[in-house]
Order: C-alpha cells, then sequence, then structure tokens
C-alpha cells in the first residue's frame, strides 16, 4: 500500500517578484499552486493510494473569496470518488484564526482539531493517524508532547505543523526536536513548514516534503510530495515525486578563465539546457550569479542591459523557449593590477579611467560641457551624456586595457 504526504500548498499564493521583470510569463504562471495541487491529486489516483496526508498550510491565509475554497472542494470530490481518504492539519498560514471563511468539506476529508490532539483509526487500511491543527498563527507550544501514544497493531503516522529544532528562514513554530518525536513511538512523522525537502531520519521515519510549488527564487529545485510504500506493517520506502508547474533555478558560474562576455553567456546557456532536460519540460525561472576575478569584468559592467539580453536569448535558445532569466547577480571583480604595465602615460591614463568609472560624476565635472550640451538639446535626462558616463567609463577602459596588453 502506498500514501501520498503533502504540505505547504499555498493554494492560490501569488509568484512572488514575477512582475517586476520584463519577459516574465506572468499571465502563464497565474494559477501555477492550482496546477499544482491537480497535479498532486493526479499523483495520488496514479499510485493508487487510499489516504493522502497533508501537513499543514493548504492555504496561504484567509480566502480573498470562495474561488479558493470552492478549488480545493473540486480536487477533494475527485479523490472521494476514488475512495480516497485525506487527512490534514492546518499549520501557521491557515490556522483557524485566520479564516473567515469556510466551505463544508466532503466527507472523505478529515480535518484534524486544533483544540487538543486527535487520533482517527482507518481500520480499514490499518492505520492511526494522530494531529492536532493551529488554533493561531504564532503557535509557541510544543504540540508534539501531547500527542497520544500509538495505537497497537495499527501503523501509527502523526501529522504535525513544525519548525522542529529550527530551519534557516522559517518561524519557530510549535518547536520540538527529533527525540520528542521518536518518544511518541510512532512509525511515521509527517510534517510540515520547512519548504525544502528533507528526510530528518529513518528509524522512525520523520520527513519533510516541502513545499508543493516554489514561488520565488529561494525555494529552489523540484518540488511536490512524498509517496510512501507500505509493507509488512511498516515502511519499505519513501520518495519525492515533483508537482511542480514551473521551477526555479540558480546558476552560479565562476567566470574567473572566460575570456570575454560571449564565453560567460555561451556557459550559462549550456548549463540552462542541462537543467531544462531535468524539469522534464517545465517552464524555468533562472537566476545566474556570476563570481570570481575576470578579464571580463569592464565588459560585462559597461552595459548591463545587453548582458541581461544576451543572457537571456542564450536561456531561451538552450531551454527550447522554456528559460527566463529571473536575475543576475553580478559578483565579478576585476583582476589585479599586476598584469598592466606599471608606468608611463598609457598606464597613468587607464588609472585615471579606472577613478572616472569609480566616481562617474568627476567626469561630468572635468567634461562640464557635456551635460550644458545635452540640455541645450533638450535630450530627455536618461538619454544625457551624464547618465551614459559609467557606459563611456568602463568601455574606455576595456579599449585602454587592449592597448597596454600591445
Amino acid at each position: 500500500m502506498r500514501i501520498v504526504h503533502a504540505a505547504d500548498i499555498h493554494l492560490d499564493s501569488p509568484m512572488r517578484g514575477l512582475v517586476r521583470y520584463e519577459g516574465a510569463p506572468a499571465a502563464e504562471l497565474r494559477d501555477v499552486t492550482r496546477r499544482a495541487l491537480k497535479n498532486l491529486v493526479d499523483l495520488v489516483l496514479e499510485v493508487e493510494a487510499p489516504l493522502l496526508v497533508v501537513a499543514g498550510d493548504l492555504y496561504d491565509g484567509d480566502w480573498p473569496d470562495y474561488g479558493t475554497g470552492l478549488y480545493f472542494q473540486s480536487q477533494m470530490v475527485r479523490l472521494e470518488k476514488a475512495g480516497v481518504r485525506v487527512a490534514m492539519v492546518r499549520g501557521n498560514h491557515d490556522a483557524q484564526n485566520r479564516m473567515t471563511r469556510s466551505l463544508r468539506l466532503p466527507d472523505n476529508v478529515i480535518d484534524l482539531p486544533s483544540a487538543q490532539p486527535k487520533t482517527e483509526v482507518l481500520g480499514d487500511l490499518g492505520i492511526a493517524i494522530h494531529g492536532q491543527s493551529y488554533a493561531r498563527q504564532r503557535e509557541e507550544r510544543n504540540l508534539a508532547a501531547g500527542y497520544p501514544p500509538p495505537v497497537p497493531g495499527l501503523f501509527n503516522l502523526g501529522i504535525l505543523h513544525t519548525s522542529l529544532d529550527g530551519r534557516p528562514g522559517h518561524e519557530p513554530y510549535a518547536p520540538c526536536n527529533p527525540d520528542d518525536l521518536v518518544q511518541r513511538g510512532y512509525d511515521y512523522w509527517a510534517l510540515g513548514h520547512v519548504h525544502a525537502h528533507e528526510i530528518v531520519r529513518r528509524d522512525p521515519w520523520i520527513v519533510f516534503p516541502g513545499n508543493l510549488q516554489g514561488r520565488h527564487a529561494r525555494e529552489l529545485g523540484p518540488k511536490g510530495a512524498c509517496v510512501i510504500e507500505l509493507q509488512g506493517g511498516g515502511v519499505k520506502a519513501v520518495w519525492l515525486e515533483p508537482c511542480d508547474v514551473m521551477r526555479w533555478e540558480q546558476i552560479d558560474l565562476d567566470a574567473s578563465g572566460a575570456p570575454g562576455r560571449g564565453a560567460i553567456c555561451d556557459e550559462v546557456g549550456r548549463r540552462a539546457g542541462k537543467l531544462a532536460e531535468a524539469s522534464g519540460g517545465r517552464p524555468l525561472a533562472l537566476r545566474v550569479s556570476l563570481t570570481g576575478t575576470s578579464a571580463a569584468y569592464d565588459e560585462l559592467v559597461a552595459d548591463p542591459s545587453a548582458l541581461r539580453a544576451e543572457l537571456q536569448a542564450e536561456i531561451g535558445s538552450a531551454t527550447g523557449g522554456a528559460g527566463w532569466l529571473e536575475k543576475v547577480e553580478m559578483g565579478v571583480a576585476r583582476p589585479s593590477e599586476g598584469s598592466r604595465a606599471q608606468s608611463g602615460p598609457l598606464a597613468e591614463l587607464a588609472a585615471i579611467v579606472d577613478e572616472l568609472a569609480a566616481e562617474p560624476r568627476a567626469f561630468a565635472d572635468s567634461v562640464p560641457e557635456l551635460e550644458a550640451l545635452s540640455r541645450a538639446a533638450n535630450l530627455p535626462a536618461d538619454s544625457r551624456a551624464a547618465a551614459r558616463l559609467p557606459e563611456i567609463a568602463a568601455r574606455l577602459r576595456v579599449e585602454l586595457e587592449e592597448l597596454l596588453k600591445g
């Protein structure tokens, strides 16, 4: 028999930051959490699991209207028709005191209470489910300490929305440690709240499936639900099955050996292609982080918009149009001065241009007629010479570097 364990669905939660970036497929990704929930239900039916466990944060907060609840209900009806039961607890995002709207759930859904832990025995499956929902968002008690003892002769499964003993980026709600869970004597702990998939231990099994769909650039990689395979009254295997509709990934590239911007863009494209293959055709939002000490420094910083456009073109080509550049993080440094001529007029000129690149207003002060001419021509502010001084200084620096090498 198989059970599916999911958490942190955050139904109808928005994809954070997409609207800030030109070319973002916002319309295509508007309903990704609903489609991820549908994928979860498809998975339950595909593996023929008679039970789905949801360990909190089904919702992202109170509904703006009843559409969110109606969509969840429609998916639960699909499971009800297939004879699948659903056991769930509420977490900090959908705690009892945060939800002002509600709908009657289908009869196959077990919504565990918040007043105290409760045990639900599914005798036909040989499973005892133990769990407690949050009554309020900030749950600072160790809820696990009050969970009931295991039911003899059954497979005992605990559901808990918790930070456990602390995880970066997550509020310390319902804090406890793995030993607290082990002492309850259950066979499997279905945890929620932490958005990264983690198998904390295997005897007994203590598992975070992670959230169902990544929602921003800090939630990287495959997202989905865990399939628990039971055999002989115990756990035979646990694995993550992706349910995400789109995926966030990061490309970290040391540009130290790159001779120029083109080589860097080529390598980013190559890596993006591999990520696209691994994603199974899902849309990809890619953050590119460039580091190292590179001879291409001036070329990279001279025109950030050109770099972004070239990276996007390479990513689009390598991913068959499925990849989108979310952001470029620039951490590249200029090579040491040891590679440059130490004296002479060209070296002095190069040092001056370096200063101008770092302090572009000094360029404007030294050539005030540039501003005067641009104002006289009634040019828009964003096209005036002063606005382009960092670009001009950086390009001069590249040309001087070539002269110095010669």
